[in-house]
């Protein structure tokens, strides 16, 4: 089973704007990060969240889509998240968050393929902004946005082709294609039988 959700978690960036993702929802997902690793057993990630259209609007203003595809602004209207999870660090816990935010995104973002929905880790976000936009006291310091809703559109997993690019691509259907390594490509060296 977890090895299908694997699979299938891919970064989606298109979304079915329609179809509502309630605080419920976004409560239960950020509680399986809450129950994931930490390291030193810290806990400093705090959450924003949001499933309101017109947050939702604010919030998607101060983000970056999709660095590979070149002539792709980001969804449009319509196909925009349905929700949001901001991922903060309390520097008044830690002031680094380790790896801790990426292993809370990930198990957000599985709990969200299990729930039929789908989900992107944003990066590239204009942090000033947002701490504006969703009033974020000081001592927190954004992470990441996880983008969460129904997803529509298509991600396939290719092999890495012979030129060696990882660049992710769309065809002319709309199909979202995502270059992964082999597995033998990724490992350096076998001990044992």
């Amino acid at each position: 089973m977890i090895d299908d959700l694997i699979k299938k978690n891919r970064s989606c960036r298109r979304f079915d704007e329609t179809h509502a993702v309630t605080l419920q929802t976004l409560k239960e997902l950020i509680d399986l990060g809450r129950l994931s690793a930490s390291g030193a057993n810290l806990q400093p990630l705090k959450y924003v969240l949001s499933c309101d259209p017109a947050k939702n609007a604010e919030i998607f203003s101060c983000l970056g889509w999709a660095a590979y595809l070149k002539d792709w602004p980001g969804p449009a209207p319509g196909e925009r998240p349905a929700a949001y999870i901001v991922i903060l660090t309390d520097t008044e816990i830690s002031r680094d968050a380790g790896c801790d935010h990426g292993i809370a995104a990930q198990s957000i973002l599985l709990g969200a393929r299990d729930r039929e929905l789908a989900g992107c880790m944003l990066g590239s976000i204009q942090r000033d902004k947002l701490k504006k936009v969703l009033d974020i006291a000081d001592r927190f310091q954004i992470l990441l946005v996880v983008a969460i809703g129904k997803p529509v559109e298509t991600a396939v997993i290719e092999t890495v082709r012979a030129d060696g690019s990882v660049y992710y691509w769309r065809d002319a259907a709309g199909v979202h294609h995502v270059p992964k390594r082999s597995l033998d490509d990724i490992i350096v060296a076998q001990h044992g039988s």
